[in-house]
Order: C-alpha cells, then structure tokens, then sequence
C-alpha cells in the first residue's frame, strides 16, 4: 500500500503561479522561448526546487468566456505535468491561435517545450560560467 507521503500532490498552489505583472515582465524580457503548434513558452530560472507557471491569453482568442476557457486548460495542462517538467523554471504558457487544442494537446507540448528550453538554460548558464 502507498502511503500518503509517497504520493506525488497535484494540487496547483499559490506559490506556483506567476501573478505580478513585474514576474512577468522579467521572464518575457529574458526572451528564452520555444513554440509548436498549440503553445508558445517563456522560460526562465528561479531558483526555487519547483517550476512555476504564468498563462497570457490575449484578446484575439475570443471574448472573456473563451479566454477563461483557455487559461483553465492551461493551468489544468500545467498541473497534471508538474511532476514531469524540469524544476527551478518560470514559465509563461501562450495558447497558439485558432489551435484547437485540448488538454492533453497542452501537456504534451508543454512538457516537450519545457524540457528544451531547460537545457537551453543549463547550456547558456554553463557558458556564462554559471
């Protein structure tokens, strides 16, 4: 039997989300960003054990109901593959237009995504003598 302690939480907390718009200014100044077809990622380090997350949905995609729409999928996405992506990352997850994508959609491509741009991270920080 698994004990309660073992079992990975996907609960999304306060302290994963990217909420003030100084957090978000900084990660998209740093321009590291990675894209497919469903999603576009901002990434950053933060020096923290776990990966956060900030969604932008933009006024093309629809009134406030979609966009709403869309920011709960990413989050869902989000917090269904933490346990996959790389720690220590700020990431800012921008839906493609006119995608059509599912939850699962964003995971996946969230998950790919993030991997590549950690190592983008790691290889830059390993040049900089970081």
């Amino acid at each position: 039997m698994i004990s309660p302690q073992s079992k990975p939480s996907f609960r999304l907390t306060r302290t994963q989300r990217i909420r003030k718009s100084g957090e978000f200014a900084h990660v998209y100044g740093l321009r590291n960003t990675s894209g497919d077809g469903h999603l576009l990622v901002f990434a950053a380090a933060n020096g923290r054990p776990q990966s956060r997350v900030g969604v932008s949905v933009s006024k093309k995609h629809g009134n406030a109901i979609i966009r709403s729409g869309l920011k709960r999928r990413l989050r869902e996405a989000f917090r269904l593959t933490q346990h996959d992506l790389p720690g220590g990352l700020d990431l800012i997850l921008i839906p493609r237009h006119k995608s059509g994508s599912t939850v699962e959609d964003y995971q996946q491509s969230l998950t790919t995504l993030a991997r590549k741009l950690a190592g983008r991270i790691a290889r830059s920080n390993k040049e900089c003598g970081g």
